[in-house]
């Protein structure tokens, strides 16, 4: 493997925010619905294209199930992995009502602060470093539907390197994302015996009844004071106005700040029995995103604040969020993990989606600071594994 090359042999230059917009405007007007393989696969060739300027080289493109990805690894030892996605929540077209402008101080686009400003600031912060030397950057493709099919290789990823930092956007005033809840989901379908409403509805088994009484149970399994979410959001049943229902079914939703909190919901949900005699119960689903702990994020967040403190910014808070990024999986592996660090703003998947353009060379500036201490320390953080 080829040394990574310094700067100055990148040619790279002191941080120029109007050259980061526009590289963001760019990245913006190139729509990447996740749903569009075609339109993932043109928004990872311009990724590259600007990549390529400030790292050196081109990425390695990783194509699964026709969705693209790219990596970028520099050197032996693999120290400091940055992860952040090019896919979007919207829909080809959608630059039409919402264009990559810059007004009143604010940079707005469908997908600007979630988060393609974000792979900008993390080439930039890398194109910063004397070199580049055991930092991995990861862009995945389908981070918005779940990362499907890069969870794999993130997972993978986080387990050689003694720190993950997350380039999603931050929290609202800028705060770090030092805590995110796990996540399940699940679908519960009942089936029962159709009758005849009217005729002999004593013959049937009211899916619509047991449904209910599903749901009942499943909205008992809330905690609020542990931080613990179940909500039942989707839900149908029956064929027709005069036929007792034969079929229903729910969709839910779980929240949990700890994975004991997790795991314990979905024993109790995959453990639900029907209640109307003759009825059954067909359970699907389980947990999709392991929780970002604070444990996980306390060392790297710490050091962040120090690094902010030196340079004289204001003090960077911490946030905790119900919302899943790729930072669940870093952080499930066990790689201490850092969320938010992407750009300052708001609006994430809504029309007043935008980015504080003031805030971007200050960001990144912190942002390099921290991959300079990581970079070469001997423990990332005193909860690094080996």
């Amino acid at each position: 493997m080829p040394a990574p090359l310094t700067s100055a042999q990148r040619g790279h230059h002191p941080f120029d925010v109007d050259v980061m917009v526009s590289e963001i405007r760019e990245l913006v007007r190139c729509e990447s619905p996740s749903d569009d393989h075609d339109a993932v696969a043109r928004s990872a060739r311009l990724v590259d294209e600007i990549g390529a300027r400030y790292l050196g080289r081109p990425a390695e493109r990783i194509e699964i199930d026709g969705v693209t990805h790219l990596r970028w690894r520099f050197g032996t030892s693999p120290r400091v992995l940055i992860v952040a996605h090019h896919d979007t929540v919207w829909p080809i077209g959608s630059i039409r009502d919402h264009p990559a402008e810059v007004r009143d101080g604010l940079l707005t686009g469908p997908g600007c602060f979630d988060m393609k400003a974000g792979i900008v600031m993390a080439m930039h912060a890398i194109a910063d470093l004397p070199s580049p030397d055991g930092i991995t950057l990861f862009v995945s493709g389908d981070e918005e539907p779940g990362s499907k099919t890069s969870r794999p290789l993130i997972e993978s990823e986080a387990r050689t390197h003694a720190a993950a930092l997350i380039l999603e956007a931050s929290a609202p005033g800028g705060a770090l994302k030092t805590e995110r809840k796990g996540v399940s989901r699940y679908r519960v379908r009942v089936h029962g015996r159709a009758a005849h409403a009217g005729l002999d509805p004593e013959r049937g088994i009211n899916a619509t009844v047991e449904v209910a009484n599903q749901v009942l149970a499943v909205d008992g399994l809330n905690a609020p004071a542990l931080g613990t979410t179940v909500t039942v959001t989707r839900a149908e049943a029956g064929s027709a106005s005069n036929t007792v229902p034969a079929v229903g079914e729910f969709s839910v939703d779980v929240r949990a700040r700890t994975l004991t909190e997790q795991q314990r919901v979905h024993r109790e949900i995959m453990a639900l029995l029907p209640q109307l005699h003759g009825a059954t119960l067909d359970i699907s689903g389980g947990p999709t995103h392991p929780p970002l702990t604070r444990s996980s994020s306390a060392g790297l967040f710490a050091r962040f604040r120090r690094i902010a403190a030196r340079s004289g910014a204001e003090e960077v808070m911490g946030a905790s969020v119900g919302g899943a990024s790729d930072g669940n999986f870093t952080a499930g592996v066990g790689t201490p993990t850092l969320d938010g660090l992407g750009a300052v703003g708001g609006g994430a998947h809504a029309d007043d989606e935008h980015v504080v353009v003031e805030e971007l060379v200050p960001r990144t500036r912190l942002l390099a600071e921290l991959l300079r201490e990581l970079q070469h320390e001997k423990e990332a953080t005193n909860g690094a594994h080996s």
